[in-house]
């Protein structure tokens, strides 16, 4: 879940300082509406507020504060995808067919670093996206 809040999150800021901001926007906001829509009118400001600090974080050439609105909308798109599974399919969707497309192309390719330790007898699955795994 967190990769896909992550993948999300990071898609979602790049295109507030894009010219698509606006759809980026309306389609965050309609995933709220859906999941939460007591919170959509708050997401929808939230969000404005958060270009009007990237711009400006961007000019001033402050890559942390750029990184902090990263991680905020990390969280609350984690919050809302774990809360919700269908929250959590429709995020997919929208970070594969409506914020990607929005980026340039440099920006389209999101890399996900993933590190594991196992000891004994231990195992581990790790995979990019979906993973399957059955005994037989």
């Amino acid at each position: 879940m967190d990769a896909l809040a992550l993948a999300a999150a990071s898609a979602l800021v790049s295109v507030l300082a894009s010219e698509g901001w606006q759809d980026g926007r309306r389609a965050v906001v309609a995933l709220w509406r859906r999941a939460r829509p007591e919170q959509a009118p708050a997401v929808e400001a939230d969000l404005a507020e958060a270009r009007t600090e990237l711009l400006a974080a961007r000019e001033a050439g402050d890559e942390q504060a750029e990184q902090a609105l990263v991680v905020e909308w990390r969280q609350r798109l984690r919050r809302l995808a774990a809360a919700d599974p269908e929250a959590a399919r429709e995020l997919r969707r929208i970070v594969d067919e409506e914020l990607t497309p929005l980026l340039p192309p440099a920006g389209r390719q999101i890399t996900v670093n993933q590190n594991a330790t196992v000891s004994g007898f231990g195992r581990v699955n790790q995979a990019g996206r979906d993973i399957r795994i059955g005994r037989g």
